[in-house]
């Protein structure tokens, strides 16, 4: 076979069209078993310069399936093609996890649930949770005993890659694995670039031969400790009995919205107290005041430039507004006092003025995220300037799941829980003193109150 793979398409029908590459993979006309490990090489190929592919093709299977069962061809008796992507085309997935041994077996949520559901008393379904058990117990020493089951990684992958599309925080934060409990995270121990950097870096312009001074940064450390969220649910006992799809398209979409829900509200307003600590209540976090005579509950232009003039320079490529929706009817409105005129600032450069275009979605350059997760208009808050890129989650990499037909016995329902380990802290520790000028700055910075 050859040593090269075709790189492009134009490249692969090049490869098709020489006589001598047929000659090397078909023999009267049909394929040699060679020609299959070519075209799986290729496909492989292909999926690794491009992770969106897999999303692809189980976007296009799903809705194939879906048209196949709309048009009776199948039933929800039958069984279901194995749509969960490949492990390759979900850069989340950690083969390393515990949750990595059960992916041969529990390939998808209703195989799965079929499994641990308490009232499945059947010999296999006793034999499966013995199994499931039995694995999790030989992580017992680094696996907390109380959350049930151990969901397979394939599973909890495809959890985090959904919950990703919807979430505020995680899919720009920093994200640590963490293989205990509790890990360590270094820091740089930096309250002001002033005489120098990095909490002890100094520099000087020196005379040859002259003597030179040393010095040194000054590192700390956060330690991340996985806290447990749990996401609780009551499940009709027919969808285990009667419908396994539908529990499926349940898992595939609500379970993961919830984990990013309740995740962004305390990475964004934790108190770090049996929950992360969110960026708003940040040591390091700068808060900017309300302007002299300012109304209450509004939010002005001068607010804006005041808290942009604050984020560190380095960050401001990187930084995003994460205001309320509340907000939005201050900032379409907002307007800019020019002498005895004035005029729009937000809307009016990039929206029609009879309001029929979409308003612009950029501060002063950088994107506006709408959110319910942070305070409402008026409060500390309510209006922020972040760059998450130095928020740390911990990510504990096991998720747990287990059911009860007991608890809502008298409702024919089934509880269902899905515990995670995770944990969130700012990176910095504190607000950092410019080189020149007294405003501290920071990753972190929010609008004050307007009484």
């Amino acid at each position: 076979m050859t040593d090269v793979l075709p790189r492009t398409a134009d490249e692969f029908e090049a490869f098709l069209n020489d006589e001598k590459n047929l000659d090397q993979f078909f023999q009267g006309g049909k394929p040699k078993p060679e020609f299959g490990a070519f075209m799986k090489g290729y496909a492989e190929a292909i999926a690794s310069r491009d992770s969106g592919i897999g999303d692809q093709i189980r976007n296009e299977a799903q809705k194939a399936y879906g048209e196949m069962i709309r048009a009776g061809i199948l039933n929800a008796n039958m069984v279901r093609p194995d749509l969960t992507p490949a492990r390759p085309f979900n850069k989340h997935y950690n083969a390393k996890a515990p949750g990595a041994r059960l992916d041969d077996k529990y390939g998808n949520w209703a195989d799965y649930y079929g499994a641990i559901w308490s009232g499945n008393v059947t010999a296999e379904g006793l034999q499966a949770r013995a199994e499931i058990k039995q694995i999790m117990n030989s992580f017992g020493s680094t696996v907390p005993s109380d959350g049930g089951f151990l969901i397979p990684e394939s599973l909890r992958s495809e959890l985090l890659r959904v919950a990703l599309e919807t979430s505020v925080m995680r899919s720009r934060a920093r994200v640590v694995p963490m293989e205990t409990l509790t890990v360590p995270y270094p820091t740089i121990d930096s309250v002001t670039n002033s005489g120098s950097v990095f909490g002890g870096v100094t520099g000087y312009w020196t005379e040859e031969g002259a003597k030179l001074t040393e010095s040194a940064p000054k590192f700390g450390r956060i330690t991340l400790t996985a806290k447990k969220l749990t996401v609780y649910a009551e499940i009709p006992n027919e969808l285990f009995t009667d419908s396994l799809i539908s529990l499926q398209s349940f898992m595939d979409q609500s379970f993961p919205e919830a984990l990013s829900f309740f995740e962004d509200v305390a990475f964004i307003r934790g108190s770090g107290v049996g929950e992360p600590q969110g960026f708003l209540n940040a040591a390091a976090a700068v808060s900017v005041a309300a302007e002299t005579g300012q109304a209450s509950g509004t939010i002005v232009w001068e607010n804006l430039a005041g808290m942009f003039s604050r984020m560190i320079p380095s960050s401001l490529s990187r930084c995003v507004w994460i205001a309320n929706i509340d907000t939005f009817k201050q900032l379409a409105t907002m307007a800019l006092s020019v002498g005895t005129g004035g005029s729009a600032v937000w809307i009016g450069a990039g929206a029609a003025a009879d309001g029929s275009q979409t308003p612009p979605v950029t501060i002063l350059g950088r994107p506006v995220i709408f959110t319910e997760k942070v305070n409402s208009v008026g409060n500390a808050g309510d209006i922020n300037l972040v760059d998450p890129g130095y928020y740390l989650i911990g990510d504990r990499q096991t998720v747990q799941s287990e059911t009860s037909t007991h608890y809502q016995f008298g409702n024919d329902k089934t509880a269902v829980r899905v515990i995670e380990r995770v944990d969130g802290r700012p990176w910095l520790q504190n607000a950092i003193t410019p080189n020149q000028g007294s405003n501290t700055l920071s990753p972190f910075v929010k609008l004050a109150t307007r009484p």
